[in-house]
């Protein structure tokens, strides 16, 4: 069973990254965390996937410092999720839909809408998993452990942070800006879809637990 997680928590880490990436090739602005992301890319010509890996892994060793039940084999897991997270967002992103224009407005909306649905859904089955964490979600919850400040104070902080950090680079270095309606969007709809997607996928798993021990 715990085999069968880990595959279909790789499988679900790999369609969060492909629901990214068509929120990028949208061009409407990205979400909060991705907004840093490819602000980042774009000041460094580095690809997007690239710069989301190394932030995510530094997000990971900090993780890794503060976590006081760490186990190796976890965060080697994780580790190599986060390789074919970043590089599934560079195939999509640079190979796959590299030649893809979209001029229409109603179609870019409809694209990202799809991409945010998608990356949701994925990070939704995720954590329903309970196999596979995301760093960001994890560093949160280690910080809040230890502070008076809940999980999402500390999430919505590291938002706010990246939308600082996106608007300051490009403004500072005359980078296009990527905090746009995208951003407004993912904010609400973003959520709401990993918290249902959680939701049926711990029902899922729920239902299984219950045919087993009958079946037993």
């Amino acid at each position: 069973m715990w085999k069968k997680k880990i595959v279909l928590s790789f499988l679900f880490y790999l369609i969060s990254a492909l629901g990214i990436s068509l929120t990028i090739q949208a061009g409407i602005g990205v979400s909060s965390f991705n907004a840093f992301n490819v602000t980042f890319a774009t000041l460094t010509h580095l690809k997007v996937g690239t710069v989301t890996t190394a932030v995510n892994f530094a997000f990971l060793g900090t993780c890794w410092l503060l976590d006081q039940q760490r186990k190796i084999q976890d965060y080697l897991i994780i580790l190599v999720a986060l390789i074919g997270f970043g590089f599934v967002i560079n195939f999509f992103l640079y190979q796959l839909f590299g030649s893809l224009v979209f001029q229409n407005y109603l179609v870019k909306i409809v694209l990202f809408i799809l991409g945010t649905i998608i990356a949701g859904i994925g990070t939704g089955q995720v954590v329903a998993l309970g196999v596979l964490q995301f760093p960001i979600e994890k560093f949160c919850t280690l910080i809040s452990e230890r502070t008076r400040y809940s999980f999402q104070f500390y999430r919505y902080l590291v938002d706010i942070c990246c939308v600082s950090l996106a608007l300051g680079l490009s403004i500072s270095y005359h980078l296009p800006i990527f905090v746009r309606e995208g951003t407004v969007i993912s904010l609400f709809l973003l959520s709401w879809v990993i918290s249902w997607s959680r939701k049926r996928g711990q029902q899922r798993i729920l239902r299984i637990q219950i045919k087993k021990l009958e079946s037993e």
